[in-house]
């Protein structure tokens, strides 16, 4: 299980600042977020930060990551 943290458009656009999940890659978090058209064009500007690094789709996770979705902000 991995923990998934949410911030700002992809919280309310998901509908929670964190959820705990299965998964073996960010793109597998990418998947299970993006499942309705509006989500997904949210979650598909974000970045992705595992355990505070720079993650990209290919990313794995191991048991017990933290995965920060970050949405573009205003101002940089």
């Amino acid at each position: 299980m991995i923990t998934v943290r949410l911030f700002a458009a992809a919280a309310d656009v998901v509908g929670t600042k964190q959820l705990t999940l299965e998964a073996t890659s960010v793109a597998d978090v990418i998947a299970h977020l993006s499942d309705a058209q509006t989500t997904t064009k949210v979650i598909s500007r974000c970045s992705f930060l595992v355990d505070g690094t720079r993650a990209t789709p290919e990313t794995a996770l191991a048991s017990g990551a933290t995965v920060d979705v970050l949405p573009p902000f205003a101002g940089g």
